[in-house]
């Protein structure tokens, strides 16, 4: 197959590339190997973390139509009852980790109509379920992707001129010859502060495998899991007690937090502010990622809330699965499905109740809320990829606030984007605890789009030119759909240019021209004076 522009990889960053590339007339096949497109927010099922100025700026004008497009959809297709239909910003979970917090099903459904029009001319060609198995790349110069389909094994090899690099791992990475950087840098290296002496590249953050639950009568207690017991004495070091418990770091403090659990609290949904500085919104776990809030419907659909299990105590740490044999990549993600099933029946049976009691027995894994018959997320939410060795580094020291205080982040002569989120690094393989360091609203520079070497390579997502640390802060919902936006429509350009990405990167007069562009097409590439919000 042929096109004009390959997009591998259709989670978030690979949705917005394809679209980019198709709303700027170029022919694009777009590669996922799940189910759903949409990634981190369908099959991840992870509702989007933001910033706390979303609904006013600081995102593209179409992540804002995705965002419109999920309220629109709950307005015409859900029976809401009267004050949340009259609710400007809509939460249909009245989660307190987002502003919208959705079922997965219809932030997929958004994403399938924002992709229609391109789909139906042809413009866009969608391989689905399919992954990246090999590359063929010529110096500098990637040729042709092939890839697989999950279930039949068919493989098909695409040529492309520009292929963006969307995956979930930056799985071309390695596959095209692409010099990357995985894991944690060293400080002699970076100079950042947070940076340990020695680079430790199997050293990365846990990936999580979430569910979806609800509260009804009756025991809907599973059997219990093969590999129970061990995780029910599993105790990493830092935690201060089990890891199947309520008690955990919290991640700002590293103090010893104790979070409770009531599932169905008769709270109104439309008094819920999400506003991450105002703390993490977790204390109560059932309301913290809650994804439907029965209150915010007419009475009767809803058995019970909806609520999203992404917790502490799900991150899996025992092992890496980047650079790792298949077998061993399928070990490690068999292993945190057996953490996230073992959470759920430890939460069914021993977990402490405000009453006294233990367990909840009414609770009920949701595998159709999340597209699955085994119950959980249909992919693993992962949190960290392969990065490249970019034409500009995004290091710790660039946006800390404790570095750059009033000064605000670094600005970027090439930036394409901006974005906002403290810098959040879980647990990892390496033993750390959290590391959660305060930033300054930043920019996103094109040169971390661009490998040093490689022509026609584009990263489309998590894997750009950040590090360890600062992939902490731009690996978010809204971040990944700016950097796969700005891909996709920087490829169409450099075609409709005859231009390279680096000389579009490099020449200041190339670089407007294009920047130009991306601001009429509703990116926002400098913030504005946020000190009155």
């Amino acid at each position: 197959m042929r096109a004009d522009i390959l997009v591998v990889g259709g989670g978030l960053g690979g949705v917005a590339a394809a679209l980019g590339a198709a709303r700027a007339g170029r022919s694009v096949i777009m590669t996922e190997e799940f189910d759903w497109i949409g990634g981190q927010l369908t099959s991840q099922a992870v509702p989007s973390d933001e910033h706390t100025w979303v609904e006013q700026f600081g995102i593209t004008r179409s992540y804002r139509k995705l965002r419109n497009g999920i309220r629109q959809y709950y307005r015409d297709h859900y029976p809401l009852t009267e004050a949340s239909r009259a609710w400007t910003d809509l939460n249909p979970g009245a989660g307190w980790v987002s502003r919208i917090c959705a079922e997965p099903r219809v932030s997929l459904a958004v994403m399938e109509a924002m992709l229609m029009p391109y789909l139906a001319s042809g413009r866009l060609r969608l391989l689905q379920p399919y992954r990246p198995v090999a590359a063929d790349a010529d110096g500098d110069t990637v040729r042709t992707v092939t890839v697989r389909h999950r279930d039949l094994g068919k493989e098909i090899t695409i040529h492309a001129a520009y292929i963006l690099d969307a995956t979930e791992l930056g799985d071309l990475l390695p596959m095209t010859g692409t010099e990357y950087v995985k894991g944690f840098e060293a400080q002699s290296d970076t100079g950042e502060p947070s940076a340990p002496d020695d680079a430790q590249p199997d050293n990365v953050q846990a990936v999580s495998i979430c569910f979806a639950i609800d509260h009804v009568d009756g025991d809907q207690t599973i059997d219990k899991p093969e590999n129970y017991d061990y995780w029910r004495s599993y105790q990493p070091h830092f935690w201060g007690g089990p890891l199947l418990g309520f008690t955990a770091p919290h991640p700002r403090t590293l103090e010893f937090t104790t979070r409770s659990f009531t599932p169905n609290p008769d709270d109104d949904p439309t008094l819920v502010d999400a506003d991450q500085r105002r703390g993490g919104g977790d204390e109560n776990l059932w309301t913290f990622r809650r994804i439907a809030a029965r209150r915010n419907f007419q009475p009767g659909l809803y058995e019970s809330d909806i609520c999203f299990v992404n917790w502490p105590m799900i991150d899996y740490m025992d092992g890496t699965i980047i650079d790792v044999s298949e077998d061993e990549k399928a070990k490690h993600l068999k292993a945190a499905a057996d953490l996230s099933y073992s959470v759920f029946y430890w939460l069914q049976t021993e977990a402490p109740r405000v009453d006294g009691g233990q367990g909840f027995k009414g609770l009920r894994l949701r595998g159709d809320i999340t597209g699955t018959e085994h119950g959980l997320a249909m992919a693993p939410y992962v949190r960290e990829s392969r990065r490249i060795k970019p034409v500009t580094r995004i290091v710790e020291q660039d946006l800390s606030f404790a570095v750059r205080g009033a000064l605000g982040a670094l600005h970027y002569r090439d930036s394409i984007g901006i974005g906002m989120y403290r810098i959040d690094l879980h647990p990892s393989t390496g033993g750390d605890n959290y590391i959660d360091v305060p930033s300054c609203p930043f920019e996103i520079p094109l040169g971390a789009l661009l490998p040093e070497r490689m022509k026609n390579l584009v990263t489309a997502g998590k894997n750009i030119g950040t590090t360890h640390i600062t992939n902490g802060c731009y690996r978010l919902h809204p971040v990944e759909w700016n950097i796969g936006e700005v891909a996709g429509m920087l490829a169409a350009h450099c075609l409709d240019k005859g231009l390279t990405p680096h000389q579009v990167q490099e020449n200041d007069e190339h670089l407007h021209d294009f920047q130009r562009e991306l601001a009429r097409e509703g990116i926002e590439m400098r913030w504005p004076d946020i000190a009155a919000y």
